[in-house]
């Protein structure tokens, strides 16, 4: 098997072992500060942020297009009509701009 078939495998135990762990350790409280769950509750904004930034610094205009139409539509709309429409615009943007 090819060293890339092993290297992923290793990154999904990590990824499971790093979810269930978080899991087992929350679990045996029984209740969480709501300082804690307010910090946990930050996360996925957190990760977001570290994947959009980078992209966003070394975009072009059909990038930039895109994640202000994302971020238009993200103000009325729920989170899969920002996906969409971001997505929309950066194909068509980069079909028939670039």
């Amino acid at each position: 098997m090819s060293t890339t078939f092993w290297i992923i495998i290793a990154g999904a135990v990590a990824t499971y072992l790093t979810r269930v762990g978080g899991h087992l350790v929350i679990s045996r409280f029984d209740n969480v500060h709501p300082r804690v769950e307010a910090g946990l509750n930050a996360v996925p904004a957190a990760v977001l942020t570290t994947l959009v930034a980078p992209a966003a610094l070394g975009a072009g205009l059909a990038e930039w297009a895109a994640l202000i139409v994302a971020a238009a539509v993200s103000l009325r709309g729920g989170l899969m009509s920002m996906f969409l429409a971001g997505a929309a615009v950066l194909i068509l943007a980069r079909q028939f701009a670039g």
